[in-house]
């Protein structure tokens, strides 16, 4: 199983809308996990200004504005 994580904050409608994206395509080789940034310095550093991103164990990463096709894509390459 492959674990991706969207990195995300709350209020954000731009977070909301890529987890209504992404958590259909979810499947049973894919973990996804969701990471308020606001619980690291590091983190708010890092994503403050891309969130949300899309991002596997294994560092693919994926930037807003994505589509449902690319994190398939990203999900099958990953498996």
């Amino acid at each position: 199983m492959v674990s991706w994580t969207l990195y995300h904050t709350d209020g954000c409608h731009l977070c909301e809308e890529a987890f209504e994206l992404i958590e259909p395509l979810a499947t049973d080789t894919v973990a996804l996990h969701r990471v308020d940034i606001m619980i690291s310095e590091q983190l708010i550093a890092e994503y403050q200004l891309t969130i949300p991103v899309l991002k596997s164990e294994h560092g693919q990463q994926l930037n807003w504005p994505f589509t449902a096709p690319q994190v398939q894509q990203c999900f099958t390459q990953s498996e």
